[in-house]
């Protein structure tokens, strides 16, 4: 593809990029050989296979019988959108980490893709888990405890599949959005699509406390990177004198080996962080799938030891007891709903403890009768995992706004009940982890080139420098380790992007302002967009189903 064919992806206003000269401009149409194309759809068709066997195992240990075609077709339509949502996720968020490393010649351009794929792969595998549950608690309650409904399914075709066409139309407009907030707007769409749709209030479907965290992230992220890489650009200035590294490269010549090392580094850095992050999304959503469908394999860890379940059974009888100690008031008729209620309102009444104290209890009943998670029946696996579903997020939001004020003992028999309960249903099959791994990898090492080039040409009016490139990788990947750290839904694109314009900032290079006025317009319009497309999507398949 021709640099001009690039250039329009943007508006004409935007398609004048930084002059460059040609011997310093990297290479960027190199085709990949026969023998690499081989390699990349041999991986595909490998992870296909593997997930597919995985998949028909784990039926035939679980003893799931197949009565009709219709929920395992749904299943395998599921299963492949939500690996082409992390496909996608990979080639329209590789900029973040090879741009820098790219025009600044640290690697050439088909070495940087590889390099960042393996990473991504490797933050993947060597992901917790935790991100991929904390996603599903922002779907609406009811949708999770029916997700193998018709409605289930909706929500999941829904908010995939506009993730992807928002993704991909920002992708071909050489714009670098972000895909997480992209995905969270998908998930708010559904949320308040779904309100509407049962005659409540739209805005009583949707977890605003989190929204609100997504917005200011998507406010403040753009001003860090920006605001920080010009600083550390500036003292990088102030300490080191050497003028090479403030100056555009000249022809394909290196850096210096040790500023090329930073690159490298932190190209790989920001790679694993995207990986072990972004990831966890497609397995929190993939776990969902597989919930709904094949609860009898995947509702309960059966792989949970004996000797665990003991101690899980234990450990609810004494929360059990504390609860009815603090709150002995009559459990109400239908102790579900209320948990259920205040998982959604955020409401407590004075009969959520006892509704509390009862599922509990009768949790700790049904696990002690069958001896194992793996003996749970059949019938009563999905009853049993939705119980436990309840009581946990009932428990997260307690302690979260201290309903009942309770005193220390009983917080710390309700978090330790938490954690056994959080260990016998968010888990992930190591299967499950291989193919988003796979797919993420795959994505980022193809389609770079169309965001690389806006952000590597069309931010700035020069070329960009070696200090420039290390400044705003760094910054990047602080940023999202701290984020990560913190639990704070910050945009590594957005941190990455402003970052490079930040240094044209301090260096006085100037910046080409068509170029961030797109940017900034598409970076506004991803939460809207998503949320109505979503939204739309999940009322005219529930329609459908």
């Amino acid at each position: 593809m021709t640099i001009s064919s690039q250039a329009a992806a943007l508006p004409a206003s935007a398609a004048p990029h930084a002059p460059a000269a040609p011997e310093s401009r990297p290479h960027l149409d190199h085709k990949p050989g026969r023998l690499t194309a081989l390699l990349f759809f041999g991986l595909m068709l490998a992870g296909l296979i593997f997930t597919a066997y995985s998949l028909i195992s784990d039926m035939h240990d679980a003893g799931t019988v197949m009565t009709t075609w219709l929920p395992f077709g749904l299943l395998g339509l599921a299963l492949l959108i939500a690996l082409g949502f992390e496909f996608v996720n990979g080639f329209h968020d590789t900029a973040n980490a090879v741009a820098t490393v790219i025009y600044t010649h640290s690697l050439p351009p088909n070495a940087a893709v590889i390099l960042s794929g393996c990473f991504n792969f490797l933050g993947v595998l060597l992901s917790s888990g935790a991100v991929a549950f904390g996603i599903i608690s922002l779907l609406p309650v009811e949708l999770i405890l029916q997700v193998g409904s018709g409605s289930g399914f909706a929500m999941v075709f829904a908010l995939l599949i506009a993730a992807i066409v928002w993704n991909l139309g920002t992708w071909w407009l050489g714009l670098p959005a972000s895909s997480s907030h992209t995905l969270i707007g998908s998930i708010i769409g559904v949320g308040i699509a779904n309100a509407l749709m049962h005659g409540r209030d739209g805005t009583s479907g949707v977890d605003w406390a989190q929204a609100t965290k997504v917005g200011y992230s998507l406010l403040l992220s753009p001003l860090v990177g920006f605001g920080c890489a010009a600083l550390l650009l500036l003292l990088l200035r102030a300490i080191v004198k050497n003028p090479k590294l403030y100056s555009e490269p000249k022809g394909k010549a290196p850096p210096p080996w040790w500023i090329r090392g930073l690159l490298i580094l932190t190209c790989s850095g920001v790679s694993f962080a995207h990986g072990s992050n972004d990831g966890q999304k497609g397995m929190g959503l993939i776990m969902l799938i597989l919930v709904g469908t094949l609860p009898m394999a995947y509702a309960l860890n059966r792989a949970m030891p004996a000797d665990q379940v003991a101690q899980f059974v234990a450990v609810a009888q004494v929360t059990r007891q504390e609860l009815v100690k603090i709150a002995p008031a009559a459990a109400p008729a239908d102790a579900r709903k209320t948990l259920s209620d205040y998982v959604r309102t955020k409401e407590a009444g004075t009969d959520l403890l006892p509704a509390l104290a009862q599922v509990t209890g009768e949790i700790g009943t049904q696990v002690k009768a069958n001896g194992t998670l793996a003996q749970v029946p059949a019938a009563a696996v999905g009853n049993v995992r939705n119980d436990m579903y309840l009581t946990s997020e009932a428990i997260r939001l307690i302690e979260k706004n201290d309903v009942g004020h309770l005193d220390a003992d009983a917080k710390t028999n309700l978090k330790e009940f938490k954690k056994q309960i959080d260990s016998a249903t968010r888990f992930i099959p190591l299967w499950v982890k291989i193919a988003v791994a796979i797919a993420l990898g795959l994505g980022t090492m193809v389609g770079w080139k169309r965001i690389v080039v806006t952000v590597g040409e069309k931010i700035g009016k020069t070329h960009l420098t070696y200090a420039q490139g290390a400044s705003a990788e760094v910054v990047a990947m602080l940023t999202i380790g701290a984020a990560d750290m913190y639990g704070l839904p910050v945009s590594t694109t957005h941190v990455l992007s402003s970052g490079v314009a930040g240094t044209m900032a301090a260096n006085k290079s100037g910046l080409q302002w068509s170029t961030i006025r797109s940017l900034l317009m598409a970076w506004v319009l991803t939460l809207p967009s998503a949320i109505l497309l979503s939204g739309s999507l999940y009322w005219l398949f529930s329609h459908l189903t």
